[in-house]
């Protein structure tokens, strides 16, 4: 009896110890495709969002600038022509 006590307290022990390393391995594993994922975005030289979102208001803006400017340029052309 006190043998077979043995054998599972070594049976048991031995799957703690692999379910360690397999944890261990696990996190390595993720640990490197992190890394790499990294390196092929930043090797795609992708935009930030916080970038695109200040890019994409700055064209906003300035596309009603020119539609203000095009109103103003039509009315000066307007009163330019003499009336009949």
């Amino acid at each position: 009896m006190n043998q077979s006590n043995r054998i599972f307290d070594n049976l048991g022990r031995m799957m703690n110890e692999a379910a360690g390393m397999a944890d261990g391995v696990r996190r390595e594993v993720e640990t490197i495709v992190k890394s790499q994922a990294q390196r092929i975005i930043s090797d795609m030289e992708l935009v930030k969002r916080e970038d695109f979102d200040a890019l994409r208001e700055l064209v906003q803006v300035q596309g009603e600038e020119i539609d203000a400017l095009r109103k103003e340029l039509a009315e000066l052309k307007g009163k330019g022509t003499p009336s009949a």
